[in-house]
């Protein structure tokens, strides 16, 4: 019998790491060859890690929500020969991880049995205990120390972010991070456009789409934009390179149970009002089902992200990095309102939306509204 290591591979697109989602498999367990071991996930990417080989598992490297760094050791297996390991692409220096405890031979850590058993039981990587004893051995109080620390309080649970809520989090983070955010609220008297979006659908034809409000504000964004090309463009701020776009690639941000998605419309500048609806349905379809492609869910120029009837009055939304916009509906309500001197019911909406503020200066962002308010109160051109 011989030892096989399976290390993570070059799974493309330059990266030096991936987190790991999920395992497929146990300790102890015979697998057969071409069986599911693990998922692993890079950007938005899941990929699946098949065994190779033939055997039975020896020994898991990580826990579901850990980065693992390219070449690092992921399966081991007990083979019947002994097959060339999985040629590892070692990564940069800067990607490299830290193990609290010195490696014993074999890639594992110092510990006794008795401690890896509990340490299993307890659900606890022994890489990541710090040990105190002899070599940096972890001793049975070292991994005491850990579980103390893991002890939750009665009433609460922990929750591991893991998988595509994890992306979620380091891309809302880094662009809040990153990004000096400018947020303008306006309001906008939507009454004529309620009852144009009526009135289409009222006539509309059975292979036609129902038309809901973001086809409305994708031709309107389409029909603003040129006017403030810089606010249709990704700002690279290592490089302070602004790339603006003559195409508008609008992405729509869109909840699904797995998290929040952002598909991307396409060349919006081409659609008329029907074929954008029809576009925004097909493609929130696809990325509630889980079947967006990459193609789909990036490229994007400039956001969308609206909550319909859960939109609220305001909101001060995340810029989708590294675009230098997005634009954030809110409800629409009955309010009161002056025309000509006199109180009157209108169908009013505010619209909320964050600029970065590296780029965009509060004046441009301010005429960009309020040409979309135009737009939207005075909507026939729109529909044609």
């Amino acid at each position: 019998m011989a030892r096989y290591v399976f290390r993570l591979p070059d799974i493309g697109e330059g990266v030096t790491q991936a987190e790991l989602v999920a395992w497929h498999v146990a300790e102890g367990e015979r697998l057969v060859e071409d069986q599911l071991m693990a998922e692993v996930m890079t950007d938005k990417a899941t990929v699946e890690m098949t065994a190779p080989i033939a055997g039975v598992v020896l020994a898991l490297h990580g826990a579901p929500g850990e980065k693992i760094a390219v070449g690092a050791a992921l399966v081991e297996l007990e083979v019947e020969a002994a097959p060339a390991e999985t040629p590892p692409r070692p990564p940069a220096p800067a990607a490299a991880a830290h193990s609290p405890s010195p490696p014993a031979a074999g890639g594992g850590v110092l510990a006794s049995p008795a401690t890896r058993h509990r340490a299993r039981e307890h659900g606890v990587d022994l890489r990541t205990v710090p040990g105190t004893g002899p070599g940096g051995r972890i001793t049975a109080a070292d991994l005491d120390a850990v579980l103390a620390r893991a002890t939750p309080e009665p009433g609460m649970r922990e929750v591991r972010i893991v998988g595509l809520r994890r992306q979620i989090a380091v891309h809302m983070q880094e662009s809040k991070r990153n990004i000096p955010h400018f947020t303008y609220v306006e309001e906008v008297d939507m009454t004529a456009l309620e009852a144009l979006r009526a009135t289409l659908n009222a006539g509309r034809a059975t292979d036609k789409p129902k038309l809901t409000l973001l086809p409305f504000l994708m031709r309107a964004l389409v029909s603003a934009l040129p006017r403030f090309p810089q606010l249709n463009a990704r700002y690279d701020g290592e490089a302070g390179v602004l790339r603006v776009f003559e195409p508008v690639h609008i992405g729509v941000a869109t909840q699904t149970p797995a998290g929040l998605l952002v598909p991307v419309v396409r060349h919006a500048e081409r659609l008329d009002i029907w074929g954008a609806a029809g576009e925004v349905a097909r493609l929130a379809e696809a990325a509630r089902a889980g079947r967006a492609t990459r193609e789909e869910l990036t490229g994007s120029t400039i956001t969308l992200s609206s909550l319909g009837a859960l939109g609220g009055l305001a909101a001060t939304p995340i810029i989708n990095a590294p675009e230098v916009a997005v634009i954030a509906p809110n409800k629409l309500a009955q309010r009161p309102v002056v025309r000509g001197g006199q109180i009157v019911i209108r169908t009013m909406m505010n619209l909320s939306a964050s600029f970065d503020h590296r780029v965009i200066d509060g004046f441009e962002a301010a005429s960009f509204i309020q040409l979309l308010r135009e737009i939207l109160e005075h909507p026939e051109a729109l529909a044609a």
